[in-house]
């Protein structure tokens, strides 16, 4: 008997399970005794004896570290090889000639999948599989031949996971993601999304979480982490500044140095150096001038050499291009030198045409065996650690009940409780039925469209909800919405199905016209009205002013007619918003008694709005980006979507760094509701606010003491907030530099929520100095429960200009323009 460390010997990360003749043991073992020739398996490959010297390749020898075994398997390739693994396999049953589906083809491993890498068998090198899924995994539910079903689950989208401010929370939404990702044979999740909310009107605002950078790369760092605790990975998405879909794959955004790295790319630096996500996708547009997925100064320079990047980086779909249909043109093949060279590593989702440029130029010396040997590491790193090499056994069975659990209670934690006049809610009264008006009451959404859908088992609406909490609800109203919004239904997915498919513009229902004699029984009849305004968005458009930000005449008519009636007879009215992106409130506010903020909060979204509404569970969310009284009043409405505005191909980001409360703080422009508000059922006292000193070293702590003073269990959302001097360049006149959520606490309990300080939160990025600097003087902390509601403040004092970080210069503006100052 041989006696082998198996340990030293498995040292590869990729290692993960090793079988001797059928007997397995776990790579932790330290000592097991093996026959003299056995036959031993491990991810795939079989070797018939450990000690046999120079008889294996170096890419077989699992004993060897993965880089000189990743450098081994590029050395065996033929260039027609690496020119088929620098782009992905293609989008299974999707003909990219021809943008159709093809009846009848195969669906691909999974079915459903985004696509993947290229499988080389000779060299054991298998296909990594890519899905969508910011909001969950997005796969085929069904199957040709199959009575199994595969569905996913709906979770809460973007907007509504932020709005809980709890990392804790969202790490946990994202090991119930991975569960499904891995248990489906899926290796990559292409999510979370986390562009920046420039604008209300992007349609994509729902699966992105923020207008601040601190708060969305917390939040995507927590996921990311959560998700490849798993061991699948992530693909942070879409970097950067895609913060429109008009015209996406070729509109031109024109952004300052400075807006760019303090707004656009502070977020994805913070979950890279966070969370090191696998993947990262570059976006469709362009930035001054050049396509993000060929810019070297964003995807080398500022990711890999400033940030510390290990990953891999992916275009998006058919990104690099002026659209679909130039795909195929010499223009659109010739870009795959520039897109390789500047650190795009995988082209998505793979073209013929893009194999055939690239083998010619790998032929030709244009692209560089430097270049190509770097990129193709990189993607064969992604496939060592990936679970297929790994030989993972994948169920089909993820914890679909548990993680149900899990997006209900994230849901619940991610409503806002916008208003509530004289405290009506929570509501426990059950001796009448509950007068539900809206028709997304009878229909929930539960998220958006486009690749941030997810094709999930079922879906709780709000009536549902209601009635699993107990409540009974108006059968009459009940029997007239229930007809109307099926058959609306049906019309509304055949136009979806006919204009675009999953891409297809979403368009509201109007509201089913209820007469004022209807409306006068309920308001006899039940304890109190509740109106549901819906409202959808997705991928490939930007939604409206007119009926969509602003309501329509249909639903304004629908809150005056239901509140002037039941207020006159003595009964409230409680309005719930189940939307994806920002809406005017400030001119029907006043008319309703409480305003319930849920977003799209997935399959559970009425059991989890119920929960809130009877006071299961106490509402902590808080807004993650502000509420315009009107939509001129945002900063970037001024410069938004851009020029020609029927097909924008220029847009100049003029608002520079004044992005959400950043411009409405600074210059005293009245919001309806401001970043960070949230009302709770229960109130909350700050006090014993300390800094750990007066003068500023390399790190400050902030404590707080948050005491729970109401008559109710409840959670407290703490923000710090902080003002710099401004001596050498213009800054706003507070930003979020940290945040922190309380446990549950019990009526009169008291948590220290303790904060950190570090440089990097003193500095402003100085273009003329390429670095980032925190300049000497007094700095203001604000501690409070929103950034207009401010509870203790307090100062602190940098001694000497401190330079935080020096950087190289980056994107140089193609088109002159000076950005707002204050």
């Amino acid at each position: 008997m041989n006696f082998i460390n198996i340990k030293k010997i498995a040292k590869v990360s990729l290692v993960s399970t090793l079988v001797v003749s059928g007997i397995s043991w776990n790579q932790k073992t330290e000592n097991s005794k093996i026959e003299k020739n056995p036959i031993i398996t491990i991810n795939g490959f079989t070797f018939t004896d450990l000690n046999r010297n120079g008889k294996l390749d170096i890419y077989e020898d699992y004993r060897l570290a993965v880089e000189d075994r990743i450098q081994d398997l590029i050395n065996k390739m033929t260039d027609e090889e690496k020119a088929s693994m620098l782009i992905g396999i293609g989008m299974p049953g999707f003909d990219v000639n021809t943008f159709t589906f093809i009846p009848g083809a195969d669906k691909g491993k999974v079915p459903g999948e985004a696509g993947g890498t290229y499988e080389i068998k000779r060299l054991g090198i298998p296909a990594v599989i890519v899905s969508d899924g910011p909001a969950g995994l997005r796969i085929n539910p069904t199957r040709d031949n199959d009575t199994n079903t595969y569905y996913a689950t709906a979770f809460p989208v973007g907007t509504a996971l932020a709005s809980t401010w709890n990392e804790e929370l969202i790490n946990n939404v994202g090991k119930a993601m991975g569960n499904e990702v891995k248990e489906y044979g899926v290796d990559v999740l292409l999510g979370p999304g986390m562009n920046i909310h420039r604008n209300p009107l992007c349609g994509r605002n729902f699966e992105y979480y923020s207008e601040d950078p601190l708060l969305s790369g917390s939040i995507a760092a927590a996921m990311v982490n959560g998700i490849q605790s798993n061991g699948v990975g992530t693909s942070i998405k879409h970097f950067a500044a895609n913060n429109q879909e008009r015209n996406r794959m070729g509109i031109n955004a024109h952004i300052s140095e400075r807006a760019m790295r303090e707004i656009y790319l502070r977020g994805f630096e913070i979950a890279v150096k966070t969370a090191q996500p696998w993947t990262i996708m570059s976006s469709y547009n362009l930035v001054n001038g050049e396509y993000t997925s060929a810019r070297k100064d964003l995807l080398t320079t500022v990711l890999r050499e400033e940030w510390g990047f290990k990953g891999l980086v992916m275009s998006d779909w058919f990104g690099g291009y002026d659209g679909f249909g130039s795909i195929s043109s010499k223009n659109a093949v010739s870009d795959v030198v520039k897109q390789l060279s500047a650190g795009n590593d995988l082209l998505m989702p793979g073209l013929p045409s893009q194999q055939q440029a690239i083998l010619e130029n790998i032929k030709n010396g244009k692209l560089t065996k430097e270049v190509v040997n770097t990129d193709l590491r990189r993607i064969l790193e992604l496939v060592m650690r990936s679970p297929v090499m790994n030989n993972y056994n994948y169920s089909n069975k993820p914890n679909l009940k548990e993680n149900a659990v899990v997006t209900r209670q994230a849901a619940a934690e991610g409503t806002i409780l916008l208003k509530n006049d004289n405290a009506i809610l929570p509501f426990v009264s059950k001796s009448a039925p509950l007068a539900v008006f809206g028709n997304t009451s009878y229909d929930f959404i539960a998220g958006g469209t486009g690749s941030g859908d997810v094709n999930e088992a079922y879906s709780v609406s709000l009536i549902d909800g209601l009635t699993n909490s107990g409540f009974s609800i108006d059968k009459d109203l009940e029997g007239l919405y229930k007809p109307y919004v099926a058959d609306q239904k049906v019309k509304e997915m055949a136009r979806r199905e006919k204009e675009g498919g999953l891409l297809a513009t979403p368009k509201r229902i109007v509201e089913l016209d209820v007469n004022k004699e209807t409306i006068e029984n309920k308001a006899k009849a039940s304890e109190l009205a509740l109106i549901t305004i819906g409202r959808n968005a997705g991928e490939g458009d930007d939604r409206k002013v007119a009926d969509d930000f602003n309501l329509a005449q249909d639903e304004v008519n629908l809150i005056n007619s239901v509140s002037e009636i039941f207020h006159a007879q003595g009964k409230k009215v409680v309005v719930v918003l189940n939307i994806g992106g920002v809406i005017e409130t400030a001119s029907w506010r006043d008319k309703v008694d409480a305003i319930l903020l849920p977003w799209q909060p997935g399959q559970e979204g009425g059991n989890s709005v119920a929960d809130v509404f009877s006071g299961k569970v106490t509402p902590s969310g808080k807004l993650t980006m502000t509420f315009p009284v009107n939509y001129e009043d945002a900063a970037a409405t001024k410069n938004w979507i851009g020029t020609p505005a029927e097909n924008p191909t220029s847009v100049n980001y003029e608002e520079g760094i004044y992005v959400g409360y950043r411009y409405f703080n600074t210059f005293n422009v009245k919001p309806s509701y401001e970043f960070g508000y949230g009302l709770s059922y229960t109130a909350f006292d700050y006090s014993n606010l300390v800094l750990s000193s007066k003068t500023f070293n390399d790190k400050m702590t902030v404590s707080v003491t948050i005491t729970n003073t109401g008559k109710t269990v409840g959670k407290e959302v703490v923000e710090l907030y902080l003002s710099a001097p401004e001596k050498s360049i213009d800054k706003p006149r507070e930003e979020l530099k940290a945040f922190g959520k309380t446990k549950l606490l019990q009526p009169g309990e008291s948590q220290t929520i303790i904060l950190t300080l570090n440089a990097k939160n003193l500095a402003s990025f100085v273009p003329n100095r390429n670095a980032w600097i925190a300049e000497a003087g007094k700095y203001k902390v604000a501690v409070g429960a929103s950034s207009l509601n401010i509870k203790k403040t307090a100062e602190f004092t940098l001694e000497k200009e401190k330079v935080v970080e020096k950087t190289y210069p980056a994107f140089a503006l193609d088109t002159p323009f000076t950005d707002l100052k204050h």
